[in-house]
């Protein structure tokens, strides 16, 4: 009998693919721009963004770091990176060699330095500041800015701080901001306040450029709804062990789990080593499809750095070998990083990036 050891990591790309097209025909006629930044939350932004260019037109990206769009430039010929944390000395050279790639600038510090780079006529990003209070000029810094300061850029955008809340009064106090802000200072540059959140507040929010990232990875942003998303990541892993616990046994690190009656256990091959929270012992679960029948079985004792050992008491047929589902479609990172006390994009930015996956693309 054939026995796997290591984890699955599995990303579909037609599902990736059909979600930035429902979410790119929903904010029409704005422009549909990718966010592939760490890694394309993990899941690969070389491929991510190759297919999204090839298959789907995308030709607007977004990344965080200038090596990141660096990265994907050969993948995407003449498309537009933009690179939310700015230029700095650190930067520079991905820029002098990478013409594609253009910053977001933040702040007059980094607008002086951008100013001085003298590598061609590229226009910037300018971010503002209307809520979030995080990265962006405030509004005294923008009403120091001199005409020729503004020829600069080709962008105005901002971030919602509140997009997953449809009602949250942040979002129309931003978006007043925002409107006041480039009618005053930006009247004729192109603008951009939405990721993916946004996408479902309305046409007002979409602007002329929407930046779609975690709905595209199937992440539900708007929790208000039910998810139109297709789920792209599926977590699963070998059963490596099979045993019985007898009654008044402990499981796992600290002995946190006693077992209360006999029980059958599984040690599943997956642990916080691989980007499992450990917030998820003796209150996650694991799924196992037997028969093309769900079963459920609960996360018992201590998540440990390589396994995780979960109740099978009730699946008489599971054997070695079988794969426990950590995330799939009937339970998606969005329920995982629920009962872990986090959110769906922490929870695949850590296991996307994780090497000791084996990772599988679909489509």
């Amino acid at each position: 009998m054939s026995v796997l050891t290591r984890p699955i990591l599995e990303i579909n790309l037609d599902h990736l693919l059909d979600n930035y097209r429902m979410l790119a025909e929903l904010a029409k006629p704005a422009v549909p721009a990718a966010v592939v930044k760490d890694d394309a939350y993990g899941l690969g932004a070389e491929i991510v963004a190759e297919r999204l260019y090839q298959q789907a037109g995308c030709r607007v990206f977004f990344v965080a770091h200038a090596l990141e769009g660096a990265r994907i430039a050969a993948k995407v010929p003449d498309a537009q990176i933009y690179v939310l944390q700015g230029i700095g000395e650190d930067s520079l050279p991905c820029f002098t060699e990478t013409p594609q790639l253009l910053p977001v600038i933040s702040c007059p510090e980094m607008l002086e330095s951008w100013k001085n780079c003298a590598i061609g006529d590229r226009k910037a990003a300018i971010q503002i500041e209307t809520g979030l209070n995080r990265l962006g000029f405030r509004e005294d810094e923008l009403s120091k800015l001199r005409a020729a300061d503004k020829q600069l850029f080709g962008l105005v955008m901002s971030h919602l701080a509140c997009g997953d809340e449809k009602d949250h009064f942040m979002n129309a106090h931003q978006i007043e901001n925002f409107e006041r802000l480039k009618k005053t200072y930006f009247p004729e540059l192109r603008a951009s306040l939405s990721a993916s959140d946004g996408v479902f507040l309305g046409k007002n929010f979409h602007q002329d450029m929407v930046r779609l990232g975690a709905a595209m990875y199937g992440i539900n942003t708007a929790p208000y709804r039910p998810s139109q998303m297709k789920n792209v990541v599926t977590v699963k892993a070998p059963v490596l062990q099979i045993a019985r616990l007898p009654k008044g046994d402990f499981v796992g690190y600290s002995a946190t789990y006693r077992a209360s009656s006999e029980r059958r256990i599984a040690i599943v091959s997956i642990g916080y080593g691989d980007g499992l929270p450990r917030a998820l012992s003796n209150v996650g679960k694991v799924l196992f499809d037997c028969g093309g029948k769900l079963h459920e079985a609960r996360i018992i004792g201590r998540v440990s750095m390589d396994n995780t050992i979960c109740d099978v008491t009730d699946i008489p047929d599971l054997k070695v070998g079988d794969m426990a589902y950590l995330a799939a479609d009937f339970y998606t990172l969005d329920d995982v990083a629920r009962d872990a006390g986090t959110i769906a994009y922490e929870l695949m930015s850590r296991l996307g990036k994780n090497t000791r996956f084996d990772r599988r693309y679909i489509g």
